[in-house]
């Protein structure tokens, strides 16, 4: 008898469950920070994903934080949107919503208490000497001619930057480490800059406002946060991290938390962006409809696609954890949502491209209702009844009037199975003057009801259908790869990055035909159209006029891309 190896532990989960046994921490507390300067997408997702999911898994609290520091840059309508998109990615943090400036006052105590300690000072440089006298990755910085400056001297400086004394820029707060460090982050970095500008959380309560870096690991102590789970290019940032947490503990007697920073790698998608500041580029110059614009990997974009969040979770649980920064195949994502969804959405038969089909030998004026079923990959999900007519619809490209050899769906003299119906055989094309096909008379053999001939003859291809009688007018968007470029780390910069944008990343399509199982649906319901892919109501639709979106096709591409690599 074999048992099976317990599966490897990643090594955030490792440093977890080892700090948990050794008692460091009794409960985990783990955080997600947004910047309420934007929308979100598939790389926070990344980052929800890792912290809300080690909060689940080790029974402990996840928070959402949103971390506005910055005025100049944040909005309350970002601040909804995270919360919205957050949720629907399925992370709940109960009663655990925060705001960054709450603790503004606290922040600003112990600010005082390092300026007390000799640990800080107030620099009157110019942003522009501070940026020079940093020096470079070969050359150590210059000590600031401020920096000897006495406690009680920068407390009474610092008191009236507090109060708005001093103009935008004019002064800042520093932290007092090594000029001379080879960790850049070392040398003297700035803590609070003087901004007159209304915030959107605290009104004008504030005109001091503190850097993210001094902020950062004084919101994660207030919040008792266990382990701060950050991007990769957070790793050199972390000896600062932990300086700030260790000087203000020098300078107390009262010592706050210390959580434990660990850094993650973030990825790319290939055929896609997710730099926001490229993202913005494209929703400011009109290549894109807006944030929500499925072709884009906001999380926004992806709701409104139709993305399952359930499929997400799966994805980023199959890419796993790395210190490592990698491109992950498009396919591969879409492979997880296609896989869910088959097992989930209802079917319907759609018609994108219609082509009208008469059944000569249909009683006219005659409807029957045919049974057909919901999901085959759910039994529970039961069956449906779908109008059938003399007059119905199919796809342009079920029909070839000289087909090729491997062709095996209609043509003139060919039988081919209509799904849930019967056989019918294609008599003739009707074509206008133009001489394009416009209408396939057709008979069909009665005998066939449901799909099978009693005397066993078989027939190669089966066809899906709607009902022309029946048939709901809509409007589909087919959406493909944002962009031809396959490598998103290829790209060039702007303005030339954006001639990229796959010229058919859009398909829409009118006049699509549905069966009445499609209609009066909710913005975000998702189906299958049989043999066509999975698609899901857009909020532009409206009770006369539905729009469906593509989420993915049928075809699953990721199989053929592990086939070609074995």
């Amino acid at each position: 008898m074999t048992t099976e190896e317990p599966k490897k532990l990643d090594f955030i989960r490792q440093q977890v469950t080892d700090d948990l046994a050794a008692g460091r921490v009794e409960r985990v507390v783990t955080r997600f920070p947004p910047e309420p300067n934007g929308y979100l997408h598939i790389g926070h997702a990344k980052a929800i994903w890792i912290n809300y999911g080690i909060a689940e898994q080790f029974g402990g609290v996840f928070h959402l934080r949103m971390d506005d520091t910055n005025p100049m840059k944040e909005e309350a309508e970002f601040v909804e949107a995270i919360k919205q998109d957050v949720a629907w990615l399925g992370a709940d943090w109960g009663e655990n919503f925060h705001y960054a400036s709450d603790y503004f006052e606290r922040m600003y105590e112990l600010a005082v208490d390092l300026v007390r300690a000799g640990k800080a000072y107030v620099d009157d440089q110019t942003p522009d000497e501070i940026r020079a006298n940093r020096g470079t990755l070969t050359s150590p910085g210059v000590d600031s001619p401020y920096r000897d400056r006495t406690p009680d001297e920068n407390l009474d400086l610092l008191e009236r930057m507090k109060a708005g004394e001093f103009a935008d820029g004019s002064r800042v707060l520093r932290a007092k480490i090594d000029m001379t460090s080879p960790n850049m982050n070392l040398r003297d970095p700035v803590m609070y800059r003087i901004l007159h500008a209304a915030h959107p959380h605290r009104g004008d309560a504030w005109c001091l406002y503190p850097m993210y870096d001094w902020a950062h690991g004084l919101e994660d102590a207030v919040e008792g946060v266990t382990h701060s789970l950050c991007d990769i290019d957070f790793e050199n940032h972390r000896p600062l991290y932990d300086w700030f947490l260790d000087a203000i503990n020098e300078a107390r007697d009262e010592p706050i938390d210390h959580p434990k920073q660990i850094e993650f790698a973030r990825f790319n998608l290939t055929h896609t962006v997710t730099s926001k500041r490229r993202l913005r580029q494209l929703v400011a110059g009109g290549h894109v409809t807006g944030w929500d614009d499925p072709r884009l990997p906001t999380i926004r974009g992806m709701r409104r696609r139709g993305y399952a969040p359930e499929a997400i979770r799966d994805f980023m649980q199959h890419i796993g954890v790395s210190k490592f920064v990698s491109t992950i195949e498009l396919a591969l994502f879409e492979h997880f949502q296609r896989q869910h969804l088959n097992k989930v959405a209802p079917r319907v038969m759609g018609v994108l491209r219609p082509l009208k089909v008469v059944i000569e030998n249909y009683p006219e004026g005659r409807t029957e209702q045919l049974e057909a079923i919901n999901n085959p990959e759910d039994p529970a999900a039961g069956t449906r009844q779908v109008p059938f007519s003399r007059e119905l619809y199919i796809e342009r490209d079920d029909f070839m009037e000289d087909p090729p050899r491997k062709f095996f769906r209609l043509a003139p003299g060919r039988e081919v199975r209509l799904r849930y119906a019967y056989f019918i055989t294609c008599r003739e094309a009707v074509k206008d003057a133009d001489g394009t096909v416009v209408e396939l008379r057709c008979t069909y053999d009665p005998a066939t009801r449901g799909g099978d001939a009693p005397d066993g003859r078989k027939v190669k291809a089966t066809l899906h259908w709607v009902s022309a009688a029946d048939a709901v007018d809509a409007e589909a968007r087919l959406y493909g790869h944002l962009l031809a470029r396959e490598n998103p780390g290829d790209l060039p910069d702007e303005p030339d990055w954006a001639a990229e944008i796959n010229p058919d990343s859009l398909a829409v399509l009118h006049g699509v035909k549905l069966e009445p199982a499609a209609a009066g649906r909710e913005p975000g319901w998702r189906c299958q159209f049989e043999r066509k892919g999975y698609f899901c109501v857009d909020p532009d639709s409206t009770a006369d006029a539905p729009v469906f979106n593509r989420t993915v096709t049928l075809r699953d591409t990721w199989k053929k891309i592990q086939k070609k690599s074995r």
